[in-house]
Parts: structure tokens; C-alpha cells; sequence
């Protein structure tokens, strides 16, 4: 029996949220933010913290380092070293900054696409050059069964594409979405030790964005890319944090680690320097709460997800023909096959996640915005409520068959 419920709608509404500032009759699933309650004990943390009424500057105590160390030893099987680790107010300044300080103006930095969107940003309003590295799309040669996790084909990596681009001297950095989003990639043991092999051959540093690495299938599991040996711990920085997990992403609570001396003091002067090192006064007390009592809800909550997904994948095989669904086993995104779809859109003159919220009010991203290997695809976010799942396919199925059918009109 559950004990948290999941099924719980919750109204957003009047609280500022990014996701939820919408028009009438809209329903979002497109940014990454879950409507569940978040643990209880995380909230019971931040009234304690706030019962004091004084909001001073705070420090980070020895058990915020602990929690993660405990955590990641326990889920992950992983020891970070208490002097690895630096507070920073979220993964993507860390990114930025890191970016900054590593690299030079003009450099190149590389990402596997499609990709999470705001790495662009990181590269290029820095100054640097973003370089594609398409993944490749394979069929399996049997198709999945219904209860299987994957769909049926995988993404993998261009390892040929991916050793050239890397070589050019001007690639100094790669950034590594583990697990990746959007797609939901867990990577395993033998393709990061290959990326840490060829990337340590040209001298490429690698920072690895795991901000999704506890939110798996409830069967599978994901491994650190530092984890992996001693090549990858030593030439890679690893962005961690509780925000995506337990849905605390707007208390600014993050961590970086590196077990290189050398770039570990490069990280901590480029946070420092741009001032995202310093906790605001629920931070650490967040953090805390979150490895320290979220375990059994966030077991129940991959259960919960995992059912989400496998109705999104079972709904769009048996009633969106057009579509299909070749998300992979991490995250709470959905990454939709819809090549079928561009033709189409031609002849509706905008794009089809575009045209589906106009005309469902269903709110989803298209893949472009991930990479040019992200353009016939949209991503689905299905971390609420089943009946806001169920609801949001409904219109998904409506929006497509508006598609086709007002091509269908314009081509007769």
C-alpha cells in the first residue's frame, strides 16, 4: 500500500510558478517540474528553519557534505570525498561558470544531441562555440514487450563522429548529460569508460550534468561517470542535486564535485567569482532533509512515474499511429517520435508542438530547441497526476489528428 499519494492534484495557481502561469484551458508538460507534493520531512525542515524569523547569511555545515556522501554511497555505490565537494546554488550556474573559467572565448565545447536546451545557452552567451554530435537512433531487432521499459529501438553514441570532433583542438570541453535528457539515456558502464578514454586522449575535460541520475526506472540504475575508473574521475566535474529528485528545484540548492585538485580549485574560484557558492537559508536544511528522509518517497515515486510512462508509450501504440514514443528508462520525460508530423506541418505553417497548444491547449516542447537531432521530436513531461496524463493524451491525440487533418483539407 502507497503512503504517499501521487494521484493528488494540487493547484499551482497564484504561486508564481514558471510552469504554471498559463492561459485558460491550457494543461503544461513541457518544463521539467513535477506537481507532486515534495517529501514531508523537506517541508518540515524549511517551517523549522523559518520559525526562527531571522534570514541572515548562512554557512554550509559538515552535514550537508555528509548527506551526499551517504546518499551517494548507498543508492549510487559511489564514495565522494568530503573535499570534493562545493555548494553551489544550482546546476546550471555551475555550468556557466565552469564554462567560463575552463574555457577561452572561441573555444569549442561539445554535447551529444538532442540535449537539454539551456547548455546552448551556457556555451554560447559565454562566447563559446557549441559542437552537435548527433546520437544515432537504432532499431532493435525485436520489438519490446509491453511491460518493457524501452521502446523499440535506442539511441548510441556516433563513436566515429564523436572521436574527429574531438580531436580538433579547439574542443576543450565536453558537457555529459548522465542520464540524458531528453531522451532518458542511462549510460552504461562501457560507454562512459569509452567517452573518458577518448576525451582523456585529446585532453577534453568532461562536466557531467547528472541532475536526473535518481529519478530511473524503479529497476534500473545509473552509475557516476566518475565512478567508472580513474581516467574518468580524473578529468571530469560532476553537477549534482537534490532539485529535480524531490521537486526543490526553486530553493537554489546544488553541488559540484571533482576529485582533480586542479580543476576541483578551478571550480571553487569560478563559483566563488561569480558569486553561486553561498546557500540562502533553506539550502542546506532542503538538502539535508531530502537524502536524509526521501528514500521511501522516492521509491514510491519512480513506481509512480514508471507507470506514467508506460500509459504514455501503451496510449500512443494503440491510438496516435502517427507518433511514437522511444523514451528511454530515466527521467519523467517523454521523447516522441513525431517524423511523421513535419511534412504535414508544412501546409499548417507552424510547428506541431506549436500547433497542438493552440488548438488542445496542451503545452509540450518541441525537440528542436534540444539540437538540430531533436527536430522531429517532442518531449512530453509526465511527472503529475495520472489524470492530467490521461487528459493531456486526449488532447495530444486531438492535436494530431487536427494536423492531419487540415493537411488533408489543404491538399485536396
Amino acid at each position: 500500500m502507497s503512503k504517499y499519494n501521487f494521484d493528488k492534484i494540487i493547484d499551482r495557481s497564484g504561486t508564481n510558478s514558471l510552469k504554471w502561469e498559463i492561459s485558460d484551458g491550457e494543461l503544461p508538460m513541457w518544463v521539467a517540474d513535477m506537481d507532486f507534493e515534495t517529501v514531508p520531512e523537506i517541508t518540515e525542515a524549511i517551517m523549522k528553519r523559518a520559525q526562527n524569523a531571522v534570514f541572515g547569511y548562512s554557512i554550509v555545515p559538515d552535514e550537508w557534505s555528509e548527506s551526499y556522501i551517504d546518499w551517494w554511497k548507498k543508492r549510487h555505490h559511489f564514495t565522494i570525498e568530503k573535499d570534493w565537494l562545493i555548494f553551489c546554488t544550482g546546476v546550471v550556474p555551475a555550468i556557466s561558470s565552469i564554462v567560463r573559467k575552463l574555457t577561452t572565448p572561441a573555444e569549442k565545447v561539445l554535447i551529444f544531441t538532442p540535449v537539454y536546451n539551456i547548455f546552448f545557452n551556457s556555451i554560447l552567451n559565454n562566447g563559446r562555440v557549441p559542437v552537435e554530435c548527433p546520437l544515432k537512433y537504432i532499431e532493435n531487432e525485436a520489438i519490446a514487450s509491453e511491460d518493457s521499459e524501452a521502446g523499440a529501438g535506442h539511441f548510441e553514441i556516433d563513436w566515429e563522429l564523436f572521436e574527429k570532433q574531438v580531436s580538433d583542438p579547439q574542443v576543450s570541453m565536453l558537457i555529459f548529460c548522465n542520464p540524458q535528457n531528453p531522451i532518458g539515456i542511462v549510460w552504461d558502464k562501457d560507454t562512459l569508460s569509452r567517452v573518458g578514454e577518448i576525451c582523456a586522449k585529446y585532453g577534453t575535460t568532461v562536466v557531467s550534468d547528472e541532475i536526473h541520475c535518481d529519478l530511473i526506472c524503479p529497476k534500473g540504475e545509473y552509475i557516476p561517470f566518475a565512478s567508472v575508473n580513474e581516467v574518468n574521475r580524473d578529468i571530469s566535474i560532476t553537477c549534482i542535486a537534490p532539485s529535480k529528485t524531490f521537486n526543490i528545484a526553486g530553493l537554489c540548492s546544488a553541488a559540484v564535485f571533482a576529485a582533480n585538485p586542479v580543476l576541483r580549485h578551478k571550480v571553487w574560484r569560478g563559483l566563488n567569482t561569480d558569486e553561486v557558492a553561498e546557500p540562502n537559508v533553506f539550502a542546506v536544511q532542503a538538502a539535508v532533509a531530502a537524502y536524509k528522509y526521501g528514500e521511501e518517497w522516492l521509491d514510491e515515486l519512480r513506481e509512480y512515474i514508471g507507470g506514467n510512462k508506460m500509459l504514455v508509450k501503451k496510449y500512443i501504440q494503440e491510438n496516435i499511429p502517427e507518433l511514437r514514443d522511444v523514451s528511454e528508462s530515466a527521467t519523467y520525460l517523454c521523447w516522441i517520435d513525431a517524423g511523421k508530423l513535419p511534412d504535414i506541418c508544412e501546409n499548417v505553417n507552424m510547428e506541431p508542438a506549436r500547433f497542438i497548444r493552440k488548438s488542445t491547449g496542451l503545452w509540450i516542447t518541441d525537440g528542436s530547441v534540444y539540437g538540430e537531432a531533436g527536430r522531429g521530436y517532442l518531449r512530453m513531461n509526465v511527472a503529475c497526476p495520472r489524470a492530467l496524463v490521461e487528459d493531456g493524451l486526449d488532447r495530444l491525440r486531438k492535436g494530431v489528428k487536427l494536423i492531419s487533418d487540415k493537411a488533408s483539407s489543404r491538399n485536396l
